[in-house]
């Protein structure tokens, strides 16, 4: 069937006549702060303690706005005889927030999980030169990102975990067994 001329600006027309007849909502922004979504990307929060300066995220960064400067340390032997090591130890991750578009390449490619979405949107500045945020600022922000959200209740359980419980379960009923039967004192048969 052919549709009816001037039925689309009737249905247009309708909905600018719905919208038209609500009251506007406009929220108090500094007084009453926003409602985020819980994937909201705000700032990229830095776990210091993860980071091993494998550079992976400067690397792949598209705007090549992430700053990393380390150096390396010998490390002694963990047991008597052996050698030592060396690693490499964090002295500077910095961000520049003017360059960086919020692509998040660098937290999905870090294979540590040092990097992370905060709901953090405050960090105007009056300087653009400002807006290169060291480390301790980056720390700062990782106590604000949230919890990841919890499993589906029908979700199937990690291997890694379930590995873990099968392997316990199996110790925990030797150790049963072990119990209820003693072993024969030397000299019975």
């Amino acid at each position: 069937m052919a549709p009816v001329p001037g039925s689309g600006l009737a249905k247009g027309l309708a909905v600018t006549l719905r919208t038209m007849t609500r009251k506007s909502v406009t929220e108090q922004y500094p007084d009453a702060l926003p409602d985020l979504p819980p994937r909201t990307r705000g700032v990229i929060g830095l776990f210091e303690e993860n980071c091993t300066v494998c550079m992976l995220c400067a690397r792949e960064c598209p705007d090549w706005c992430i700053y990393i400067d380390s150096h390396k340390e010998t490390v002694p032997p963990a047991a008597p005889g052996g050698r030592e090591r060396s690693r490499n130890v964090l002295d500077r991750f910095a961000i520049d927030f003017s360059l960086c578009m919020y692509c998040g390449i660098c937290i999905e490619v870090c294979p540590f999980d040092a990097l992370f979405w905060s709901p953090e949107f405050e960090y105007a500045e009056t300087d653009i030169h400002e807006l290169t945020h060291e480390r301790d600022k980056l720390r700062a922000w990782m106590w604000t990102v949230p919890a990841p959200p919890a499993l589906d209740a029908g979700a199937e359980e990690p291997k890694e975990i379930a590995a873990a419980r099968k392997t316990a379960e199996k110790l925990a009923a030797a150790q049963a067994q072990a119990a209820r039967d003693p072993e024969p004192e030397v000299g019975e048969s």
